[in-house]
This record gives structure tokens, C-alpha cells and sequence, in this order.
């Protein structure tokens, strides 16, 4: 297992010499090896050449990326992540502030998969810091409680530059901020993307004006303006098809619809193939002897974990769908499995359904939901990842061929079908927002009735199948 250190340096020729050797020297868990990534931001000192010589003298070890110009911690901080190849990643000043011999304390609670960050507190004290500037630590403690009301966490020490995270989870948010302002930035999306975050006491030798501290009034006010930013705004995923997920997320009404339009056939154990951030896995898994939610992306398996770790009766696996030997553990032992939203995404979604099948028990049931009509596809469908869209004698044929039998197709929200057409085949926009999505889950109440009564095919359907006793 690989920690990558993360240190932007700029104009730190007199500090970053002896940080890099405490870096280098810092005790880690048990199994782990380091990697330490400068980005030079662009010093008009000496310090790129201190670092230069310690990544020739560390090759492998030690990288150094230089920038052309002055950009800033949050820019510097972007470039290394881009290059981090840890499993983990902590973030380092390159000056003398911050002890690299409390790695231990920062990395124990991500190492045992409690935590997907942990913050270092100047503020939870439990070692020795400089006493120093007043002004400086209330604005410090006025930005933190500012940020926490607008993420909805309760920290103590926003501003710290100790924050170790999952490398993977911080590398799929984007990050905007170019200075100081990505300690709230990073916050406020880790909050939203429903990361677990922990803190830890730490020591901090803190260095006054004259001795070089960087911070001042302006980061102050840029830090308030990007609280108040990214309070209200999205941007939490690089990738458009998972930021489309996150969004239903935020529909609770509409997954319960789906939920409740399904659960009259879902039995006592579970399979869920694709479950991604848990939308329906919320709804379903209460009350069943087992439940299995699986996913192929770390990140969904991640945020699972995260949401519903309370779950005794509940188990977060890895399954590909196209993979058998993923089929393997609960091969004909399960009564039901729901696939909803996947199958269209998958090339050889034959070999998709045998796997399925080969789980199910004699009578077990399949549920697997799709989108209808080839001729929507559009802009949506691409961001989505989708391969195609079903008609229902496709449907019907595909989960014949794999030796499922179809009791009925179910239509499904007929409501959406013309915004769909409208948003991806007309307008081709790739994405739907966050507020448009919330308007829609509001009135989910007067849509559930009148569905059945639209006089246009449904955006989707749902074919309930089973697993034949011979």
C-alpha cells in the first residue's frame, strides 16, 4: 500500500530541504510505502533546486513537477494529484509547520476502512502548538463554522493543511480553486459526495508574518467567497455520467416510486447488480434475510459502505456483470436478483443475463428495468454510458435466450418521456440539473397517478422474470 504525499512549494528554499527529510524519514503503518510529489509553483528562489536534488537522490521515490508560473496551493495541489499513485494521499506543506511524524494518526482510521478523510485539528488538543496571532485563528475559527454550515459538518480546523483522504475519491472531484480557498472547496464536496470524514488531534509549530507565514486577510475573504460558491453549487464528480447518478440521488420520491412498482416481487435474498450510490438499496434492503448491493466502481462501493454501514443483514461486494467468476459465490442461491438501469450499458448483455440466471434458485425471480425505445437515444444515452435502448419484443428475447422466462413486461414512467426527448434529442444536452431533477421528485405524488393514464409509451420498462424449476 502507497501513501502519496502531496506538497505544492513555493519560495521555501530555507524549509523545504529539511521537510522533505522529516518527510522521508516519518513513521508510516505497518506495509505501507510513501511516494512524495513536489509541484514546484513556479519559486523564484532556489527551493525547486533543493527539491530537484532530493529527487535525484530519491529517484522513485521523491518526483518533482515544476509549474511555469505562480498559480497557487489549490493549483499545485491539482497537479499532484494527477500524477499521486497511493492508495492514499496526505497533503504537506513545505514548510516547517506541519510534523510528518504524525502520518500514523492521519492514515490509521483510512487504513481501517473507517474513514474516506481525516483532518488534522490544531484545535482538538491533545500535543503542544506556537501561540500565536489571535486575529488569525478567529478568522480561522469563523471560516470553519461558516463552512460547516454550509456542508453540514461539525469541524473544528477546516483550514488545516493535514488532510488525508482516499486518493481515488479526491482525484474524481473536481477542484477549482487555485489558492487557499481549496481547504473549503475540497470540504464542502467531500461533504456533499457523502464522504466519511474523521479528525485528529495534532501538534502545529505555527510561524509569524516575518518568518514567512503566506496567509493573510485576502485568503480570508477568498475562502468566504468560495464557501458561499460551492455552498450552492454542484460540480462534485468529473465525470458526467456519475454527476447524472448523484443527481437522481436527490430524488427520493421517485426512487421509492421505482422502489414500491417492484417490491411486490422481491423476495427474502437479494442480489442487486449495479447498485451505484444506493438509491434503491435504501428502499429494498430492509426486511430481507440477505441483501447483496454490487457495483464495479470503487467509489459507489465506497459511498455504499458510507451510507449503509448500519445495515447488519446487508453485504457490499465487487460484481461485473459480464465477469462469471464474480457469479461464482452466490450461484443458485438467491430468489431474487434486481438489475435495474444496467443492462443497457453492457455490450454482450447476453452473457449479462446467463450470469444472472445462474444465481437465481428454481422459481427465483429476476427483475431487470431498461430504457424503452431506440428511437430517444440521444445526448443523455451517450453521457450515460448507454449501448442501446430496448423495445419490449427485444427485451422479451434476450431474457428467453439466456433460459429465463418473462411473466410480464411492466411500463414505467411514461411521465418523463417527452423532458427526455426535449433535453436529449432536440436540445442534446448531456446532463440534467440538480433543481430541474428536485422540481420533478416534488411533484412525484401527482405524477404516480395519472402515469398509467398517459396516452405515450413509458421511458422505461420492467421485465419480471423466472428462473424455471427444469
Amino acid at each position: 500500500m502507497t501513501v502519496s504525499v502531496l506538497m505544492a512549494l513555493y519560495n521555501e528554499e530555507e524549509f523545504v530541504g529539511a521537510i522533505l527529510a522529516r518527510v522521508l524519514q516519518a513513521p508510516l503503518l505497518e506495509g505501507m510505502n510513501r511516494e512524495v510529489i513536489v509541484v514546484d509553483d513556479g519559486s523564484t528562489d532556489g527551493s525547486a533546486l533543493v527539491a530537484e536534488e532530493f529527487a535525484s537522490r530519491y529517484p522513485g521515490t521523491v518526483r518533482l513537477i515544476r509549474h511555469d508560473r505562480n498559480r497557487g496551493k489549490g493549483a499545485a495541489i491539482r497537479t499532484a494529484l494527477e500524477h499521486a499513485r497511493g492508495e492514499f494521499a496526505i497533503i504537506q506543506d513545505a514548510d516547517l509547520e506541519y510534523d510528518p511524524r504524525e502520518f500514523p494518526k492521519l492514515l490509521r482510521p483510512l487504513a481501517d476502512g473507517d474513514a474516506d478523510a481525516v483532518y488534522g485539528s490544531r484545535f482538538m488538543m491533545s500535543g503542544e502548538r506556537r501561540v500565536l496571532y489571535f486575529w488569525h485563528s478567529f478568522a480561522n475559527r469563523i471560516l470553519t463554522t461558516i463552512c460547516n454550515i454550509a456542508s453540514d459538518l461539525n469541524l473544528t480546523d477546516m483550514e488545516t493543511c493535514y488532510k488525508a483522504f482516499r486518493t481515488a475519491l479526491v482525484a474524481s472531484i473536481p477542484i477549482c480553486s487555485n489558492r487557499f480557498g481549496i481547504e473549503p472547496e475540497i470540504t464542502i464536496k467531500l461533504a456533499k459526495r457523502g464522504a466519511r470524514i474523521y479528525e485528529t488531534p495534532i501538534s502545529y509549530h505555527g510561524r509569524t508574518y516575518e518568518e514567512g507565514k503566506k496567509t493573510g486577510f485576502r485568503d480570508a475573504v477568498q475562502a468566504l467567497a468560495v464557501i458561499l460558491r460551492y455552498w450552492v453549487s454542484g460540480g462534485i464528480y468529473k465525470n458526467s455520467e456519475q454527476a447524472i447518478l448523484d443527481a437522481f440521488a436527490h430524488t427520493p420520491k421517485f426512487n421509492r416510486w421505482m422502489a414500491d412498482t417492484i417490491r411486490p416481487f422481491v423476495g427474502k435474498r437479494v442480489l442487486e447488480i449495479g447498485s451505484g450510490m444506493g438509491n434503491l438499496t435504501r428502499q429494498l434492503a430492509s426486511g430481507r434475510q440477505k441483501y447483496v448491493a454490487t457495483d464495479i466502481d470503487q467509489e459507489h462501493l465506497a459511498r455504499l459502505r458510507a451510507r449503509m454501514h448500519h445495515r447488519t443483514n446487508l453485504a457490499i461486494e465487487r460484481c461485473d456483470a459480464t465477469n462469471p467468476a464474480d457469479f461464482i459465490p452466490f450461484a443458485g442461491q438467491m430468489d431474487t436478483v434486481i438489475c435495474l438501469n444496467i443492462l443497457e450499458h453492457i455490450p454482450d448483455d447476453r452473457l449479462a443475463l446467463r450470469n444472472i440466471r445462474s444465481t437465481l434458485i428454481p422459481g427465483g425471480r429476476a427483475l431487470i428495468l431498461v430504457p424503452q425505445d431506440q428511437n430517444l437515444f440521444g445526448s443523455m444515452d451517450q453521457a450515460l454510458g448507454h449501448c442501446r435502448r430496448y423495445s419490449k419484443d427485444q427485451l422479451r428475447t434476450r431474457i428467453e435466450e439466456s433460459g429465463l422466462h418473462v411473466e410480464q413486461i411492466l411500463d414505467f414512467n411514461r411521465t418523463s418521456r417527452p423532458a427526455w426527448y426535449v433535453h436529449g434529442k432536440l436540445l442534446k444536452k448531456p446532463t440534467v440539473r440538480r433543481p430541474t431533477l428536485r422540481l420533478f421528485d416534488r411533484l412525484v405524488w401527482l405524477w404516480r397517478p395519472i402515469d398509467a393514464w398517459l396516452p405515450w409509451p413509458s421511458l422505461s420498462i420492467i421485465a419480471v422474470c423466472i428462473k424455471p424449476s427444469s
